[in-house]
């Protein structure tokens, strides 16, 4: 749900309308109403490719992942428009099989996908369009938070990074972080969730920021998370420089070795790291001074979220399958 200015609602004005709604009568109305559909695809369409206008993506080979669901349409649309020779995937909607073993969450099946047709890079959207991870030519994964550092310094490069800050969530990787701090710029960190990055990215004044999950707001373009017109913007930052996506994301930041495991738990659990602060003290230990732990629940499941970050991918591993087991048996909870 947007209120008028496009932003997204409070959880407390959520709250109120389902309260609302809950109270509301259902008793059948005595005449029935005709509905009608307004169709913004075309205009969505038009505003996305003219984000990098007088430029075009012509030369470039694409390949689209659209999770069967919201994008299926629009994206390979829109790269066509902008003169890109387009592969599209997942882009056949059943109203079944969106996000089903595709799209951003998945990308396995689009690093295969660019290899196999020798494309340039690849974008994998999730079903309802706001998030986006791209892969470079060879098939690795960019995630959120390498496109959120290179979009940071390209902007910065060209004045165009307000207040020289960029807004990321505590999940982001140390190694953006470190890049971050070498080139100058302010990082704002918040609590998970696109909503929480917003209001900082308000408060601020800055017009970055976004998640490791491929949630980007470019707030010159929009209020919210779109991954479409994120895509197009990575892809004409690529074509801008003449350089490898690879070769880009390795410049822009080095990653830390990040595991995340998700413990079920029965129960709600407010404050997981003080209940488990023993638990979370022995692995920071074994960290030898280099890497992070945190633990925190989800707040839309039953979950604690295990995540580290070590000096190897091994050292990662081993460190929070050993926190995810202390803390399943602390709350009684299951791997």
């Amino acid at each position: 749900l947007f209120s008028v200015g496009g932003n997204k609602l409070t959880d407390e004005m959520q709250d109120l309308i389902e309260s609302d709604l809950a109270e509301a009568s259902s008793d059948p109305v005595d005449q029935a109403t005709s509905l009608s559909r307004i169709d913004r695809s075309d205009a969505y369409v038009a505003h996305a490719s003219s984000v990098i206008a007088p430029r075009d993506l012509r030369g470039v080979t694409v390949v689209l992942d659209c999770a069967n669901g919201a994008m299926s349409d629009v994206a390979p649309r829109a790269f066509a428009a902008l003169g890109a020779t387009v592969i599209a995937i997942n882009d056949e909607p059943t109203g079944r099989n969106i996000n089903e073993g595709c799209g951003a969450a998945h990308p396995e099946a689009l690093s295969e996908a660019v290899r196999l047709h020798s494309a340039d890079l690849g974008l994998a959207f999730d079903g309802d369009g706001d998030r986006v991870i791209a892969v470079d030519h060879v098939g690795n994964v960019v995630d959120g938070d390498q496109t959120i550092a290179l979009f940071a310094l390209d902007m910065d490069s060209r004045g165009e990074l307000d207040q020289r800050s960029v807004v990321v969530t505590v999940m982001t990787n140390a190694g953006f972080h470190s890049a971050m701090r070498d080139a100058g710029i302010t990082v704002h960190t918040t609590p998970v969730g696109d909503r929480h990055v917003l209001v900082a990215m308000e408060s601020t004044s800055s017009v970055l920021g976004g998640e490791q999950s491929g949630h980007i707001i470019l707030r010159r373009h929009a209020t919210t998370g779109d991954g479409l017109l994120a895509g197009v913007l990575l892809v004409d930052l690529v074509r801008r420089n003449n350089t490898p996506l690879e070769r880009l994301a390795v410049e822009a930041m080095i990653p830390l070795p990040q595991h995340l495991i998700n413990v079920k738990v029965n129960a709600v659990v407010h404050d997981v790291a003080h209940v488990c602060a023993d638990d979370v003290a022995r692995a920071e230990q074994s960290l030898g001074g280099v890497g992070r732990v945190l633990l925190r629940a989800s707040g839309t499941e039953p979950l604690i979220r295990v995540m580290v970050e070590a000096a190897t991918d091994d050292d990662a591993r081993q460190i929070a399958s050993d926190l995810a087991d202390a803390v399943a048996k602390r709350l009684g909870g299951s791997r």
